[in-house]
């Protein structure tokens, strides 16, 4: 467990930081690995089946990540305030409603699962595939659940190389069950679930275990409460508004993969492979986020104010560094990235696979500020400011969408990017920034 309040702020984010940014290539390296084996190995038809069901398992995940976000605001700022009895609390009751949670997610999911494939204009073609992984994606929800909060307590603690090391193994032994489900006994898009689902169980049981561990050795003066109301309050008020924003992103994702799955299979599986690539960058930047997040609400707990300050300047450095290399390999060279998911009869997905990408991430060093403000305001508390900026992005990119796309076709749909993301991001440094100029001044401090 690492304190975060003391230590040069560059340093401290940094070392918090990497190890994170490491996981998020290996996480999505599994999920990039999911598309391109079934693309590779079982067709363009299979790479428009996990495509098509992704934004909907997004939903699911936007739950679960709304919960890690507010559980590790609230345990970051009780740890760097030395409550551990409510850290203890924080951490068990998290748990808990995490998993009754969880699991009634699961039930809803597996009832609903081909009624959402129709709801989004699902090409016949690809309907069963498609919701035959949907319907074992679900399964592993609560492994799915549990393994993000896991992640989000341990980072709230200081420590991101525990879950490193956790998802390091689960990525190669998903990677391995792909290629021996989907490649060597042709199970096809189900054999790609069916990997996903055993190996993310295996990391979510181990983190767990080595969870309890590690709350065993937070030494109390009394016995910490196992199950709070107040404290679930607590929690539940920063992670609702995370939910909500997690939500409607994947929400406003549906609304575009409608239109997408309208344009036929080719343009499924191109925005499929295309958006596996963007989520990476736009994953990367998120992590960051999480944490500055975890820094800013410890030294926000120690009423340490200009340390928030320093700190949210390196994280626009951090995400700024980030997006380089991302522009570079996406603008420059796209096609080596969606030819990684496709075989040679997929010239026509492999072209609107490449558009997008193009269009998109000349704008990745402006995500990247966006979500590093927003990771200061949710660290800081100020959860519905962040929430302004992500409706913004998204209401302007899901209008925008509908309207270009009628004379654009694809393209015009890839067009409406840009604008939401320039937007929030004016709407997020501008709010970060009156934020900030409230704190406190503070002349003790680290240089």
């Amino acid at each position: 467990m690492t304190d975060l309040t003391i230590g040069k702020p560059w340093t401290v984010l940094w070392k918090l930081s990497l190890p994170m940014f490491i996981s998020v290539i290996f996480q999505q390296m599994y999920s990039i690995f999911d598309s391109a084996i079934a693309g590779k190995f079982a067709g363009e038809d299979a790479l428009a089946a996990v495509g098509a069901s992704y934004p909907i398992t997004m939903i699911f995940m936007a739950v679960a990540i709304g919960c890690n976000v507010g559980c590790c605001v609230v345990i970051s700022q009780y740890f760097g305030a030395k409550e551990y009895e409510k850290v203890k609390t924080a951490i068990s009751t998290t748990i808990i409603a995490g998993f009754i949670l969880s699991s009634l997610l699961t039930i809803l999911g597996l009832v609903f699962s081909k009624p959402l494939m129709i709801m989004i204009n699902t090409p016949d073609n690809v309907m069963s595939d498609g919701t035959l992984y949907l319907k074992i994606y679900i399964a592993g929800l609560i492994f799915l659940f549990l393994y993000n909060v896991s992640t989000g307590i341990f980072t709230s603690l200081g420590d991101t190389k525990t879950p490193l090391y956790f998802l390091i193994g689960s990525s190669i032994v998903n990677i391995i069950l792909d290629y021996i489900f989907v490649a060597i006994f042709k199970y096809g898009v189900a054999g790609v679930a069916w990997a996903t689902f055993i190996a993310q169980g295996g990391a979510c049981i181990l983190a767990l275990i080595t969870l309890s561990r590690k709350i065993s050795s937070i030494k109390t003066e009394y016995p910490a409460p196992k199950f709070s109301l107040p404290m679930l309050k607590r929690i539940t008020l920063y992670s609702i508004p995370s939910i909500l924003q997690q939500s409607f992103v994947s929400i406003g994702n549906i609304f575009v993969q409608y239109l997408v799955n309208g344009f036929g299979s080719s343009c499924i599986a191109g925005y499929s492979a295309a958006i596996k690539l963007n989520t990476f960058a736009i994953t990367s930047f998120s992590t960051l986020s999480n944490g500055l997040s975890s820094y800013v609400a410890q030294n926000y707990g120690a009423g340490k104010s200009l340390r928030i300050k320093q700190g949210y300047k390196a994280g626009l450095i951090l995400s700024s560094i980030v997006a380089v290399p991302f522009i570079i390999c996406f603008f420059v060279i796209p096609h080596n990235f969606v030819g990684f998911f496709l075989d040679d009869g997929g010239a026509k997905a492999m072209k609107i696979g490449i558009e997008f990408l193009k269009i998109v991430s000349p704008f990745y060093i402006f995500v990247g500020i966006k979500i590093m403000s927003d990771g200061t305001l949710r660290g800081k508390g100020d959860m519905p400011y962040f929430m302004i900026t992500t409706f913004a992005d998204l209401i302007l990119r899901v209008v925008l969408a509908f309207i270009l796309a009628k004379p654009y076709g694809s393209r015009g749909i890839w067009l409406s990017w840009p604008v939401g993301w320039l937007t929030s991001t004016v709407l997020s440094v501008v709010f970060v920034l009156i934020k900030l100029k409230k704190l406190p001044d503070e002349k003790n401090i680290e240089q």
